[in-house]
């Protein structure tokens, strides 16, 4: 009878979550195809080159890739998990050498462009850092309690977020964090470990923030300049010394102003949608230039959906990624075995701070990172590696223990 159920239980996609995803990826499409096509020059490319296709055709190739994924096995994929892994570190390495990494005009070297398209390694690096953490984490819950194995766990979150804030890639390195320490948790990892690991780490990160806001020019970390920028726009911090002319101040101020001004639009766009919006390809904002052409399909394209679908559009893009992070978070409760558990956790925690970030910035409760919103944003890595990693979840549904 337990055989019956096992056979019964494998095999089926979770249907729910799939439905969710369906929606994403029409969504996406959408306003993709909205926030572009209010550029006239955009607007005159033949359909095949406009940028909503060639979302379709990333959502095609990704769907592919989740399929195959979802056809072996997760701990077939497993055991190539450090292969995987130390592939993508050498291709972040790879990506910090001028001629091999391109910047794209963006000032940080972080896609290696491969002819007719442009592969961004730090995306795979956060799938293969998933894999190769719960590959790790999934030993015995006593060898975990060896300080020697949690240096090693940190030490392989560390590597890809050391790499990838080298680019610099803030937003990405950043949700690297709290994927891993959440699968250490899950894992089993002694709760004292991870708590002097969060106070060394709360420390560090104020005394960083005490830098960035009070410290002279002088004795200030080294960071990019947009990267500091960005810090002194979200926590309100004059751009002018203590000292500085009135002059100085006057530039300053006026910096200040030019800086802040994607977030800014990006709260009008939020605010001006209202409770049902303006309408599909009817908001203001996008139409007339004021949110970035550059940005609107990828970064902000939350505050796109705000200003045109309003209030009820917004909860509606909640409700979606809900159901796949809940959805997600039953797979994991479900799972045949730790192995199984800890991915399904890494991909939750994974989407879960994507989201978070994404639009905490569209609505200035976090700085702006420049990271995508899965499924929504454009963008042919991430849409691939956000498919793939929801295969990987599937994966585990399907092989999950009967009931």
């Amino acid at each position: 009878m337990a055989n019956l159920l096992n056979k019964e239980s494998e095999g089926r996609l979770d249907p729910l979550q799939l439905a969710a995803l369906a929606v994403l990826m029409f969504v996406g499409t959408m306003f993709v195809c909205s926030a572009t096509m209010a550029n006239a020059a955009t607007a005159l490319l033949p359909w095949y080159d406009q940028i909503w296709v060639r979302q379709i055709i990333w959502y095609a190739l990704g769907l592919g890739a989740a399929a195959a994924v979802c056809l072996t096995d997760y701990h077939t994929l497993a055991r190539w998990s450090f292969v995987a892994y130390w592939a993508t570190i050498l291709c972040l390495v790879a990506v910090l050498i001028p001629h091999i990494g391109s910047t794209h005009g963006w000032g940080a070297r972080r896609w290696i462009d491969l002819g007719p398209f442009q592969f961004q390694p730090s995306e795979f690096a956060k799938l293969a850092f998933i894999l190769a953490a719960a590959n790790f984490l999934s030993r015995p819950p006593d060898e975990l309690r060896q300080p020697a194995n949690f240096w090693k766990a940190i030490g392989l979150m560390m590597l890809p977020f050391g790499l990838i804030l080298k680019e610099p890639d803030l937003g990405s390195a950043l949700v690297l964090l709290p994927t891993g320490l959440v699968m250490m948790f899950v894992a089993g990892t002694p709760l004292k470990y991870l708590l002097r690991l969060a106070a060394i780490v709360g420390i560090l990160g104020a005394l960083f923030l005490a830098d960035i806001l009070f410290a002279p020019p002088a004795l200030q970390i080294k960071m990019q300049d947009y990267q500091r920028q960005r810090l002194l726009v979200y926590f309100g911090a004059n751009f002018a010394a203590a000292n500085a002319t009135p002059a100085e101040k006057a530039a300053a101020r006026r910096l200040q102003f030019e800086k802040s001004y994607q977030v800014r639009q990006a709260l009008i766009s939020v605010g001006s949608g209202g409770l049902l919006g303006k309408g599909w390809r009817k908001g203001d904002q996008t139409a007339l230039g004021f949110l970035p052409p550059g940005a609107a399909h990828n970064d902000f394209i939350f505050s796109v959906i705000a200003e045109e679908e309003g209030f009820a559009g917004s909860i509606l893009v909640l409700t979606l990624y809900a159901v796949v992070l809940f959805t997600g978070l039953r797979i994991a409760g479900q799972a045949r075995d730790r192995l199984g558990k800890l991915v399904a956790v890494g991909v939750v925690t994974l989407l879960f701070s994507h989201v978070f970030i994404n639009i905490g910035m569209n609505i200035r409760i976090v700085p702006v990172t420049g990271i995508p919103l899965p499924l929504l944003s454009y963008g042919g890595s991430s849409v691939l590696c956000s498919l793939i990693a929801l295969g990987l979840m599937q994966n585990v549904h399907i092989h999950r223990r009967g009931y």
